[in-house]
């Protein structure tokens, strides 16, 4: 077990304790943000010490994406954290991909049909997560052993699309559920809302998508940019700053410089959004049986051109399937000797 499985987590925790103390003694403003910087800057090496790829991806969006934007949030009396919450929360909010659900102060850009609905409605964690981990294990194996060599390139980086997908909501509602569980039952907003039903580009965005994401970013960039400079600067300045957030998660993967496609995805489909809203004004909005498969094609087609390269390009799916095969290995090994030893006694 590598030393950082125990040490981020525990340093995260301990970062985050500190801020609510230091938010706790300091008025919202400059001077809460001159506190917070010590655990800014801490954010933004703790990525650093996992060695893993994936494993090392997933604690930048956690740390420097998400955590960075909800303490400079806090650093001005904004966003998710308080320091009135107790410790436990506050630690699990900060330092995870995890937002309490907030009834009270919904504003009509914040309505998602994933909050709306029951959870009673929804696929039990159990059922949905054996679901997911099922297809990126088979996924997996149809990757190893030169399988990708003989795919189309774009067939690949469909499969990987689905596996990042799947292992997101395999992950992060898995958090949220040990989060809940942490917190004494305590709501928490979602991750994902079945984002392959989207009848939008807005509503994938917006209302499906990684809504962790969302959750920071539209009072982090969208409210203030709209009220300055209206709705369309607003969604463009979200999609930008989006954008930038992926070239700094795509380093902490794989260290090399930014390329830009990344920025351009999430600024073509900034515009495309800004689009979709001034044509809804036009005319009537298409069936979904229509507006769904459009949707999706065309975050697909435009992944497969500038999101999947600068992830997957240049022989780093390599480095992913190898560190998966190997993972996948260790734990084939691990439950053998468990079965052994359960027949033993």
């Amino acid at each position: 077990m590598h030393h950082s499985l125990v040490t981020v987590p525990a340093a995260a925790a301990a970062a985050m304790l500190y801020a609510r103390l230091a938010a706790a003694s300091v008025r919202p403003g400059p001077w809460r943000l001159l506190t917070l910087s010590s655990v800014l800057a801490l954010l933004l090496v703790l990525p650093l010490a996992v060695p893993l790829y994936s494993a090392r991806g997933a604690a930048a969006f956690f740390f420097v994406w998400l955590g960075e934007f909800k303490l400079l949030l806090l650093a001005f009396g904004r966003g998710p954290l308080d320091p009135a919450l107790a410790p436990l929360t506050f630690v699990f909010t900060g330092a995870l991909p995890v937002k309490l659900l907030d009834h009270k102060n919904k504003s009509p850009d914040d309505s998602s049909p994933a909050v709306a609905e029951k959870t009673s409605q929804q696929v039990p964690l159990l059922y949905s997560s054996s679901i997911k981990l099922a297809v990126m294990v088979a996924l997996i194996l149809v990757l190893r052993d030169g399988g990708k060599d003989r795919m189309h390139r774009y067939a690949a980086f469909a499969v990987y699309g689905v596996i990042t997908y799947c292992a997101l909501d395999f992950v992060l509602p898995c958090l949220a559920a040990a989060g809940r569980a942490a917190l004494g039952g305590a709501e928490l907003e979602p991750q994902f809302d079945r984002p392959y039903l989207s009848s939008s580009l807005g509503d994938f965005w917006g209302r499906r998508w990684n809504l962790m994401a969302s959750a920071v970013l539209r009072p982090a960039v969208y409210l203030p940019v709209r009220a300055r400079a209206g709705a369309p600067a607003g969604v463009l300045a979200t999609f930008f700053v989006s954008g930038l957030m992926h070239e700094v998660i795509a380093w902490y993967i794989t260290f090399r410089p930014p390329t830009g496609q990344l920025t351009a995805f999430f600024l073509l489909h900034g515009a495309s959004v800004c689009a979709e809203r001034r044509l809804a004004r036009l005319r009537r909005p298409l069936p979904r049986v229509v507006a769904t498969p459009l949707v999706l094609g065309f975050v697909a087609g435009t992944a497969f051109w500038l999101f999947f390269p600068p992830l997957f390009g240049g022989g780093m799916d390599d480095h992913f399937i190898a560190e998966t095969n190997a993972l996948l290995s260790s734990a084939v090994d691990t439950g053998g000797r468990l079965l052994r030893l359960g027949t033993l006694r």
